[in-house]
């Protein structure tokens, strides 16, 4: 399968909280906050939810296209996704705009304040699908993740009006669209992603119930948090898949970014949804026991180890394949 992942691509600056977020809030004077916390920490770390969902398809071999808008400070960012496996051909440079930036801190409950500049992100709306479709010999599926909300808009319906299959990922953008933003976005797609909260605002700003939901999409794909994932299709019965053990717990950023690009490559590998959810959460235990959404070292004996202790020998068999 060749995919494409539009998304954001950016600089993430993560910095960690001793204290509790919690802790620093009065109830009643939510409406007039004004705070700041002295962190412990500093990384700089490449980041991005499109760069960081295709450099973990990169690594597990599945060469997904990158789409999207950077800087000119993206050259260092392009030699290591290109080392990666990534197809970095499609990516825009703007002239005239920096690269994006996402900041984060992370409190001790591992609750996290964050804010993102867009920069050249906006100019992502300038890309046409049907010259990366034309570059590669056709997509067969296009991943719209959270972007500039009018590329995310002008992608979708491209995809609609080519009849490529698209995934819906609005991610950190689903705060800012309304309920006919949302709507638009997800009608129609094959695979619907988001975590329980955005699961609940899609369907409170949308104004539609879970069922006509599950109606307008081939598959609602739910992350859970430290529960796994749920995957449901209208008229069947869910599945749902639970996270691999824990090493540590370092930093739950990228963590769902992690997941879609393991559940990306199974699809791409061809295996069925149970097994592609499998992957994509132990990449994702992967992502959460190390600082940074692109820091991660995918050694193939340990993770078939890992896997294989997690969802056993059957599972394994499929997945190992692959990944040799």
């Amino acid at each position: 399968m060749r995919i494409a992942v539009t998304g954001s691509i950016a600089t993430d600056h993560l910095m960690t909280f001793p204290g509790r977020f919690a802790d620093q809030l009065v109830a009643d004077q939510l409406h007039t906050v004004s705070l700041s916390f002295l962190v412990d920490n500093l990384d700089v770390r490449r980041g991005g939810v499109g760069a960081n969902i295709a450099f973990g398809m990169g690594v597990l071999g599945t060469q997904p296209i990158l789409v999207g808008a950077v800087g000119a400070d993206f050259d260092d960012y392009r030699a290591w996704l290109d080392r990666h496996g990534v197809d970095t051909d499609s990516v825009r440079v703007s002239e005239v705009l920096h690269t994006a930036r996402f900041v984060c801190t992370t409190d001790a409950d591992h609750n996290q304040i964050g804010s993102f500049y867009t920069g050249a992100m906006s100019e992502a709306r300038l890309i046409e699908l049907k010259s990366v479709a034309d570059r590669v010999g056709g997509l067969d599926l296009v991943s719209i993740g959270a972007d500039d909300p009018e590329a995310m808009l002008r992608h979708t319906e491209e995809c609609r009006s080519r009849d490529i299959p698209f995934a819906a990922d609005f991610s950190q953008q689903i705060a800012r669209m309304d309920g006919e933003e949302i709507r638009i976005l997800l009608d129609g797609a094959t695979y619907l992603f988001s975590n329980e909260y955005e699961k609940g605002l899609i369907e409170s700003k949308t104004g539609w119930s879970d069922e006509e939901i599950l109606s307008r999409v081939g598959h609602r794909v739910t992350t859970l948090g430290a529960r796994g994932v749920r995957i449901e299709r209208a008229g069947q019965d869910p599945i749902e898949v639970g996270c691999a053990e824990e090493e540590r717990k370092a930093d739950p950023t990228g963590v769902g970014d992690a997941f879609r690009a393991g559940f990306l490559s199974g699809l791409a590998w061809g295996v069925d949804l149970e097994r592609a959810a499998q992957v994509g959460c132990m990449l994702a235990t992967l992502v959460i026991e190390t600082v940074g959404t692109q820091e991660y070292t995918l050694r193939r004996t340990h993770f078939m180890d890992r896997f294989t202790k997690a969802y056993g020998d059957e599972a394994a068999s499929e997945v190992r394949k692959h990944l040799s």
